[in-house]
C-alpha cells in the first residue's frame, strides 16, 4: 500500500511539474504576444513597368497577342524545370548515386512497370 502511495505521489508530482511548466510557457508566449507591436499594413503594391515591343511588326501586336505570348513562355519555363532541362541541373545526372551503377540498375529494373514479353 505505501509503494501505491508513493507511486501516485510521484506521478502527482511529475504531473504537476509537466503542466506547470507549459502553462507557464503559455503565459511567456502570451506576454512575448501582447509585448511585440502590432504589424505595419502593407505597402502599395509595385506596379511593373509598361512593356515595349520594338522591332519589325511591333505594332500589330494587340495587348491580348503579349498576353498568349506571356503565358506560353512561362507554362515553357515551367515545363523545362519539370524535366529538369540541364541548365536547371545542379549537377550531372548519375554523378550522385548513393550506391553502385550495378545496384542502380537493378532498382531500375525493380521499379519498371511489369511488360508481358509478346512471342
Amino acid at each position: 500500500m505505501d509503494n501505491l502511495i508513493a507511486g501516485l505521489q510521484v506521478t502527482a508530482l511529475g504531473m504537476g511539474l509537466v503542466f506547470g511548466l507549459l502553462a507557464a510557457l503559455w503565459g511567456l508566449l502570451a506576454l512575448a504576444g501582447r509585448l511585440e507591436p502590432p504589424p505595419t499594413p502593407p505597402a502599395a503594391p509595385r506596379v511593373p513597368p509598361a512593356l515595349r515591343v520594338t522591332g519589325g511588326g511591333a505594332d500589330e501586336l494587340t495587348p491580348e497577342t503579349l498576353a498568349a505570348i506571356t503565358a506560353a513562355v512561362l507554362i515553357h519555363i515551367a515545363s523545362r524545370r519539370r524535366q529538369a532541362a540541364p541548365e536547371m541541373r545542379s549537377s550531372w545526372p548519375g554523378s550522385l548515386l548513393f550506391a553502385s551503377r550495378w545496384v542502380a540498375a537493378g532498382r531500375t529494373r525493380q521499379t519498371r512497370p511489369y511488360r508481358r514479353e509478346r512471342g
